[in-house]
């Protein structure tokens, strides 16, 4: 059935009530990898291009510093310790510092709803057993890799367990897992084309750039023979991105043989900043993942929707990752719970903006001598940011308007501003720890 919506932007159209949503979020990319952004030794045509053709996002940061955080973040719209998660879901249940609250509706719970049918294929990373798998959150179909980081790209075992899953199924593919995800939405989109009357949300959550750093051979000798002067970790980077950028092309040219691209929403981004140690680009922000700076924090965020947003449209809000669930929802016909965080991102696509001011609140649990197990966090609230990068080191303020490489921390000369940030960081820390994080 077809209808006439609000239109979004000055392209005037009519198009499907229910668009398709197509999320596509890498692992640990950095912001300076992603050549849209600025001149970098890697390029990413593909990834540039969903920006191009749509929306570029210059000051969205992630929800979390690390994976699971970030990913119970954003399948939920609510702050990650909020649902149980403020530190990493691992294999080992000794260094394990998430439990993701079961019966917290997903943003494919709430899709499927309105109607969508939803599928996972990549990184879940939110629990390995019931009742938190993909399948018992919301998604219809999942293909995909269990855990939280894999050994090897091309073994694709963990601790020498097998993760991989169809659906409740354990399997064992051969291939690398950037190609293997890569085909497999390419075989999800190519069905659903075929029930074109039933939306659909698909959730590509590829485990690249995330270490170890093993780009396939074909692409660092392509590399290095362009850019010999690169050192050898950061050329195994460059090439690492540059084949997940390939591959995010082949999805999307799917998406137009299958006669899907004008109606999908595609969103890139990411879960967090790349990894210091292993070359990862983050410029023009100071650190890295696990850093509460922005390093840590800034991420790629590029959307794209033919139907609807302007070509070469860019906004400067600065949002958080999870603002997607609220957006997704409402595109959808329904209406975003009140009991969210997150923020819809719909005025900004309407071509308006949000003025409303809000805090940006992160956190992290770890474990191991630099953390003991204890948590760190972060504020912002419009230019001031309050934070700390481990539980034993004091507060630290920065002014991001007049120092937004974060070089100059003044909590000892703005104490009514750090004093005022420490009381809002505190209400988030005793709304956060309502809920267990460890399975009861």
């Amino acid at each position: 059935m077809m209808r006439l919506l609000v239109l979004l932007t000055l392209c005037p159209t009519l198009f499907a009530a229910q668009p398709n949503f197509l999320l596509i979020f890498a692992d640990d990319h950095g912001y300076g990898d992603v050549s849209a952004y600025h001149e970098s030794e890697v390029r990413t045509p593909n990834i540039d291009r969903i920006g191009q053709e749509g929306l570029l996002f210059t000051a969205m940061r992630a929800n979390g510093t690390v994976c699971s955080p970030s990913r119970a973040a954003l399948l939920t719209g609510r702050y990650a310790d909020r649902v149980g998660v403020p530190g990493v879901i691992r294999t080992k249940p000794e260094d394990s510092w998430g439990y993701f609250k079961p019966g917290v509706p997903t943003m494919a719970d709430e899709l499927k709803k309105a109607g969508y049918h939803t599928g996972i294929i990549g990184k879940w990373h939110l629990g390995l057993e019931s009742p938190n798998t993909p399948n018992e959150r919301g998604f219809d179909h999942f293909h995909g890799f269990l855990g939280d980081m894999m050994d090897s790209y091309t073994t694709h075992l963990r601790h020498g367990n097998h993760y991989m899953r169809l659906n409740a199924e354990v399997i064992d593919p051969q291939g690398h897992a950037t190609d293997l995800f890569t085909d497999w939405a390419g075989d999800y989109l190519r069905e659903r084309a075929k029930s074109k009357d039933k939306p659909f949300f698909l959730y590509l959550a590829y485990n690249a750039p995330h270490f170890p750093i093993e780009p396939p051979a074909e692409w660092l000798a392509k590399v290095k023979a362009r850019a010999p002067h690169l050192d050898e970790k950061r050329a195994m980077n460059v090439a690492f991105v540059e084949h997940l950028d390939d591959r995010i092309g082949q999805v999307l040219a799917v998406l137009k043989e299958a006669g899907l691209e004008e109606n999908t929403v595609v969103v890139f981004s990411a879960d967090n900043g790349g990894s210091l140690p292993h070359a990862q680009n983050n410029d023009p922000w100071r650190g890295g993942k696990q850093d509460h700076y922005d390093g840590g924090l800034r991420v790629p965020f590029v959307m794209r929707w033919p139907a609807q947003i302007k070509p070469g449209s860019r906004s400067e809000y600065q949002g958080l990752n999870f603002d997607l669930f609220p957006t997704f929802v409402e595109l959808a016909g329904a209406r975003p719970s009140p009991e969210l965080d997150a923020v819809s991102l719909v005025p900004i696509l309407k071509g308006g903006t949000i003025t409303a001011p809000r805090d940006l609140y992160f956190v992290r649990r770890e474990g191991g001598k630099t953390y003991g197990g204890k948590n760190y966090e972060a504020l912002i609230r419009g230019e001031w940011k309050l934070m700390q990068n481990d539980p034993y080191s004091p507060l630290e303020l920065y002014n991001l308007k007049n120092d937004p490489q974060e070089k100059t921390n003044v909590a000892t000369k703005a104490p009514k501003v750090l004093n005022e940030m420490a009381e809002g960081l505190r209400k988030q820390i005793q709304r956060g720890g309502s809920t267990p994080w460890q399975k009861p």
